[in-house]
C-alpha cells in the first residue's frame, strides 16, 4: 500500500472540560474558534488547570489514524526547539507516523480545546512555528512511495506552500485531497480554492455540511453534487446523520456509529483517516465511509482527538466484517 503524506498545523491541544459559566468569564464565543497570539493563549491557560496535553492538528490525528490503522503516513509540519515539540515528535514515532518534522525558535503551536458538559468545543488556536513552513523546504523527496497527499484547509493561508505541496504531487501522479476545515477558512481562502478547482488540482474534497454550504450555497445532495463537478471524489459530512459521499455520479450515504459522544473533537480528522485507508487499499466508496464511521465513532467516546489502545483493538476487529 502507498502512504498518506499530510501537511498541516503541528499543533498541541490542550483538552480541558469547564462549563458554560467558565466560558463566560473568560470572554469566550462558545462553539467558536479564534486565532490568537501566545500571551492571550497563555492568559487563558494560566486559569485552567486540568488540561490534559495531547498532540494534535488536524491533519496529523488523520496521518495517525492511517498508521493506526495499519497503513502507512507521513507528516510534514514545523514545531519550536521547546518541551512541546519534542512531545510532538515523540507522539509521531509512537504512532508510527514517519516524522517530517522542521523546527524552529518560535513556541511550538497550541490550542485550547475547552470542552462543556454539551460536548461543544470552544478553541482558542496559536499557530506558532507552525505557520512558518516557506515552499523552499517543500522536497520532492517527502513525495517517495505516496499515493495521497492529504492538505488541511488552514494550510491554505499559506497560499505559496499550499500550492507548491500540489505542485509537487502532480509531477509524481500523486492524488490530492482537501479537507476544508472550517467554513472560515471557505470564506477567507475561497479566491485559491476557486483556482484549483478550476484547474483540476483536486481529486479529493472532503467538508462538513457548513463548510459544504457555505462553498456551493447548498445543502447536503445539492452542495455534494456541485462538489462532485470540481473533484473525483466528493464527501459531506453530517455529522450525527452519517456523511454523504459521490464518486463517477453515484451517491453514498454512509451512517454514523451509535455512540453518544462525549466530545466532538478529532471526529471528522478521524473519519478522514478511515475513509482514506479505504481509498489505498482499492476499496468502494461504501466501505471506506463505513471504516470512516467506525473509527470517528470510537474517538467521540473519549476526552481528545487519542482513542486508546482498546478502541484501536475495537476497530480492527469491526475492520474484519467491513
Amino acid at each position: 500500500m502507498k502512504k498518506v503524506l499530510g501537511f498541516g498545523a503541528a499543533l498541541v491541544d490542550m483538552v480541558a472540560q469547564v462549563d458554560d459559566a467558565w466560558i463566560h468569564k473568560v470572554k469566550l464565543s462558545k462553539g467558536g474558534q479564534r486565532s490568537v497570539d501566545y500571551p492571550a493563549l497563555k492568559s487563558v491557560l494560566d486559569q485552567i488547570h486540568n488540561a490534559q496535553r495531547v498532540p494534535g492538528g488536524a491533519a496529523c490525528n488523520t496521518m495517525v489514524g492511517v498508521a493506526k490503522l495499519g497503513g502507512k503516513s507521513s507528516f510534514l509540519a514545523k514545531v519550536g526547539r521547546d518541551e512541546l515539540g519534542e512531545l510532538y515528535a515523540k507522539h509521531l514515532t509512537d504512532s508510527g507516523v514517519e516524522n517530517f518534522l522542521l523546527q524552529s525558535w518560535t513556541e511550538t503551536g497550541t490550542v485550547l480545546s475547552a470542552v462543556t458538559p454539551d460536548a461543544e468545543r470552544t478553541m482558542l488556536t496559536f499557530l506558532g512555528a507552525s505557520n512558518e513552513v516557506v515552499p523552499s523546504e517543500i522536497h520532492s523527496e517527502l513525495f517517495d512511495g505516496v499515493g495521497i497527499v492529504y492538505l488541511e484547509g488552514y494550510r491554505a493561508y499559506s497560499e505559496d506552500c499550499f500550492v507548491k505541496m500540489i505542485q509537487e504531487a502532480r509531477k509524481r501522479g500523486v492524488m490530492t485531497a482537501l479537507d476544508f476545515g472550517a467554513f472560515g477558512v471557505v470564506n477567507d481562502c475561497r479566491s485559491l480554492f476557486d483556482k484549483l478547482f478550476a484547474g483540476k488540482e483536486i481529486d479529493i474534497v472532503i467538508a462538513n455540511e457548513d463548510e459544504a454550504k457555505v462553498y456551493t450555497g447548498e445543502s447536503e445532495e445539492a452542495a455534494l453534487e456541485k462538489l462532485a463537478q470540481l473533484s473525483k471524489i466528493a464527501v459531506v459530512k453530517l455529522g450525527k446523520r452519517g456523511a454523504l459521499i459521490s464518486k463517477d455520479g453515484v451517491m453514498t450515504r454512509v451512517p454514523c456509529g451509535p455512540a453518544k459522544a462525549i466530545d466532538t473533537t478529532g471526529a471528522g480528522d478521524l473519519w478522514a483517516s478511515g475513509f482514506l485507508y479505504g481509498i489505498l487499499s482499492g476499496w468502494d466508496m461504501e466501505r471506506s465511509g463505513k471504516l470512516g464511521s467506525i473509527v470517528s465513532n470510537e474517538v467521540v467516546q473519549v476526552i481528545g482527538a487519542q482513542i486508546p489502545e482498546e478502541g484501536w483493538a475495537r476497530i480492527h476487529e469491526e475492520m474484519k466484517h467491513v
